[in-house]
């Protein structure tokens, strides 16, 4: 059985709110890989729920969150559907991201980048 390692580690300032986020990944060669945020869930069979881990950085800007949660939520819905094959829910969930989007006029914005 092959195992890879993920490694994550956080640079805390004085009062244990996160500075710097940096990652590497075996599979991905090593490479050391700068984040301003993270969003990880666990999924705890013995208990049935989720464990979750929430962080980003004091430079992390909301505009910047606001498009990283809406790419987050579209990318579970294409897993969701993956996962469970369920294309109703799927799509359903991809309407509340395109209703995400059009509410924070976030394509708006992408269009001006």
């Amino acid at each position: 059985m092959k195992e890879s390692e993920i490694k994550i580690k956080i640079s805390l300032d004085e009062n244990k709110v996160p500075e710097k986020i940096h990652w590497t990944a075996e599979d991905a060669g090593e490479v050391d890989q700068r984040s301003e945020a993270i969003l990880m869930s666990l999924w705890d069979a013995e208990k049935q729920n989720s464990l979750r881990i929430d962080l980003w950085t004091k430079e992390m800007k909301v505009d910047e969150m606001k498009t990283f949660f809406h790419q987050t939520l579209t990318a579970m819905s294409d897993t969701y559907e993956r996962a469970t094959g369920d294309e109703k829910m799927a799509e359903d969930m991809r309407r509340f991201c395109q209703h995400f989007a059009d509410e924070l006029k976030l394509m708006k914005d992408i269009k001006k980048k």
